[in-house]
């Protein structure tokens, strides 16, 4: 076989955009989906019944359904109870809302590990309830359960390449506009799933980086 890997050279450009804006959806997504997810696992352990029944149900149809699906209906649903947006906006809601559902289940995990006596001291200080959720249980928390969260952050950023699908220019579609001109579908295919593999490594080593800064104090004091 020969591999034609010279002629995509001139699309250096058009890969780096498309991995770019595949990174800056990822990483807006995840911060979004993380917050979520912590407000989800919240919502699952609260006292109100409806809340809980709420976010039990988010949880349950987000896991339960193809994100594909949920994509098509935030782009092509939505707009016909008139919410409109973009293309992109509507690829970071529905990669946030997917990460929140699964991230919501993973953090509860994490929150049901931590025992009474986190909440006793933290009342003992005089902390109110949130105040010793954000501050005594939710770090040791999600450090109990950081290894499961950043796979699902992974996942997400593997997954990304489904908004391709409502013409969001990320990688995959920049991968599919070049495939289309220069007919070159292997090589093409290989460069993109070459740069995915980097960005993987990337982002793990960034997640390594986050967990010894963040962690470090509860690690030291472990």
């Amino acid at each position: 076989m020969n591999l034609a890997l010279s002629d995509l050279t001139d699309n250096g450009g058009l890969f780096l955009k498309g991995a770019a804006f595949t990174v800056v959806l990822t990483a807006v997504a995840i911060v979004a989906g993380l917050a979520l997810g912590v407000l989800g696992a919240a919502g699952r352990r609260s006292t109100l019944a409806p809340v809980r029944w709420i976010t039990g149900a988010y949880v349950e149809l987000i896991r339960n359904t193809p994100f594909i699906v949920q994509l098509f209906f935030i782009f092509f649903g939505l707009p016909r109870l008139g919410v409109r947006m973009g293309s992109a906006e509507a690829a970071f809601l529905a990669m946030a809302i997917n990460l929140g559902g699964y991230s919501t289940e993973i953090i509860r995990a994490g929150l049901d590990s931590i025992g009474k006596g986190s909440w006793e001291a933290g009342y003992s200080l005089g902390l109110t309830k949130w105040q010793t959720f954000r501050l005594v249980v939710l770090t040791p928390a999600l450090q109990k359960v950081y290894p499961a969260l950043t796979s699902q952050f992974v996942i997400i950023l593997l997954g990304s390449s489904v908004v391709s699908q409502i013409a969001v220019e990320e990688l995959t579609y920049v991968g599919s506009y070049i495939q289309s001109r220069n007919f070159r579908a292997f090589e093409t295919t290989l460069v993109v799933a070459a740069i995915y593999l980097v960005l993987v490594l990337l982002f793990k080593q960034v997640f390594a980086f986050v967990e010894r800064r963040v962690f470090a104090y509860t690690q030291v004091s472990r």
